[in-house]
């Protein structure tokens, strides 16, 4: 009789949860037709100006999305020490084995090149994508674009690429030009190869066998229904 009770209230459990969950998936279904935008689409709605922009924050490498702002090496400094000094370094150099970022100039070619800012970037847009994206470590994005401008600036200056009173903007800032920005290009030794007319019709083009694959005959020769002895 037990075992007819504890049945009855297990069946009964999981009709509630199915109830549940049934009426889960209704309320959802009910909300996301509330939202549906004006374009006729089943789900969803259309994203606001300010949630697009959150997402578009991509810094082509001729500058283009840089927002607008100006700064100098000087007003990054303090900043740097507050908030980059930690890891890396109050010159740039790199605590322990964080990442150095000055120096490493005409090492690109040894075997053991010192990839830095100054030494490797291409673009001082990048440099400002990546502050701008992922640092300060741990407290991404927290930077305004002023800030940024200013870090930026003072990691450039630690590299000897711009003056430390110097005022950029942000099409000053993108014409700065860098050490290694020609050094992601590499000319191709190879001839042209002239491309011939692609047949379209009639193609029954002449061919020739010139040669076969090997026959591989790996297995001992043997003669056939002869027992093989292993000792």
């Amino acid at each position: 009789m037990s075992v007819s009770v504890r049945g009855t209230r297990s069946r009964a459990r999981f009709g509630s949860l199915i109830m549940w969950v049934g009426a889960a998936a209704v309320g959802m279904m009910l909300a996301t037709t509330a939202f549906a935008d004006q374009a006729g689409l089943p789900y969803g709605r259309l994203a606001v100006p300010e949630e697009v922009a959150a997402w578009d924050i991509d810094i082509r490498p001729d500058g283009a999305g840089l927002p607008a702002g100006s700064a100098s090496a000087s007003d990054g400094e303090e900043l740097f020490y507050e908030r980059c000094a930690v890891c890396h370094g109050e010159f740039g150099e790199g605590v322990d084995r964080w990442p150095v970022l000055m120096g490493g100039f005409d090492t690109l070619t040894e075997d053991r090149p010192e990839k830095t800012v100054g030494s490797y970037w291409p673009y001082t847009s990048t440099l400002w994508d990546y502050i701008h994206r992922a640092m300060p470590f741990g407290e991404a994005q927290s930077l305004t674009d002023e800030e940024v401008y200013a870090v930026s600036l003072y990691v450039l200056y630690l590299n000897d690429l711009v003056e430390l009173d110097t005022v950029y903007d942000q099409k000053s800032f993108a014409a700065i030009e860098m050490p290694n920005a020609n050094g992601f290009f590499m000319p191709d030794p190879r001839p042209d190869t002239p491309v011939a007319e692609p047949c379209m019709q009639d193609c029954d083009a002449p061919s020739e066998v010139i040669g076969k694959a090997r026959i591989l005959d790996v297995t001992p020769d043997q003669d056939e229904g002869e027992a093989v002895v292993v000792d």
